[in-house]
């Protein structure tokens, strides 16, 4: 799982997925990953005017980014079908270790919308995703660094992996490494109940992080936030200035796949890009 040796970008040619590729071209620099550039082509519909669409797409695929990427490992892929189901099914048979995709929420929506595809990826992959919400933000090449990573940890079963990889990210790039934990009781404690009580679930919920911390042999502060847990991680996040933020997606396949309702908002508010775990 790390370091990402291999690394998947779904593209459909728009400008926030060719801004996104600067963050691509980094990570697959970095650790001198093999990249796959996969565009999956949907079928025509009965109202489409008929042309050599697969053609077309191959041509585009064969130029995106053809020069920033000229000095990578690069596999260029064309399938047809359902853009979601095609790229976990290709994803989960290849054995990717990264994929890496922007969202399509757009200005003051950004934050209620994450697109559809991006949606259906992070609910049935198995491996890592990379997302951005902020594609229109991304620096400069030469002016992308990672200097502050938080760890969501949610103390459920996927913490101790979430905190392994962000550990390993943060060693790779000599960034400080900081931890936050949401106590959603404590909103909640009674005003009768005094101090005391918030304080209690607060030491108990750092030690608990800091239990995470041990197994992973990760080091750094620990935030605990009380309150709503997309609001309180990303004002953590904000406030902190972090680079990336990392959380578990969850391990459960069942009728809601890998995402959970937290993970979700987190990513959609994130003010920086998020890896989920």
């Amino acid at each position: 799982m790390f370091p990402p040796k291999k690394i998947l970008f779904p593209v459909d040619f728009s400008e926030r997925c060719a801004s996104a590729g600067r963050m691509v071209e980094v990570f697959t620099g970095r650790f001198q990953a093999e990249l796959t550039l996969l565009h999956v082509l949907q079928p025509l519909t009965y109202n489409d005017i008929p042309v050599d669409s697969a053609s077309v797409a191959e041509q585009r695929l064969a130029y995106f980014m053809a020069d920033e990427l000229r000095h990578l490992d690069v596999r260029r892929v064309l399938l047809e079908g359902d853009p979601a189901a095609k790229t976990i099914e290709y994803a989960h048979g290849s054995n990717f270790d990264l994929i890496m995709l922007p969202t399509h929420g757009y200005g003051a929506f950004r934050r209620m919308i994450v697109g559809s595809v991006t949606e259906q990826v992070l609910r049935g992959a198995s491996c890592p995703v990379w997302t951005g919400v902020h594609m229109e933000n991304v620096p400069r090449l030469e002016d992308i660094g990672f200097r502050r990573i938080l760890c969501a940890i949610d103390l459920g079963a996927q913490s101790c992996p979430t905190a392994t990889w962000a550990n390993k990210f943060a060693t790779e790039y000599g960034a400080e490494l900081s931890f936050v934990h949401a106590v959603l009781e404590a909103k909640d404690k009674s005003p009768f109940a005094g101090e005391s009580g918030h304080d209690e679930l607060v030491r108990q919920a750092t030690e608990q992080v800091r239990g995470v911390q041990a197994c992973t042999r990760a080091e750094g502060q620990v935030f605990v936030v009380a309150g709503e847990v997309a609001d309180g991680v990303c004002t953590i996040a904000s406030r902190e200035r972090a680079d990336l933020l990392v959380i578990g997606r969850g391990v459960h396949d069942d009728v809601m796949g890998r995402l959970r309702a937290n993970a979700y908002s987190i990513i959609r508010q994130s003010p920086c890009p998020v890896v989920s775990v």
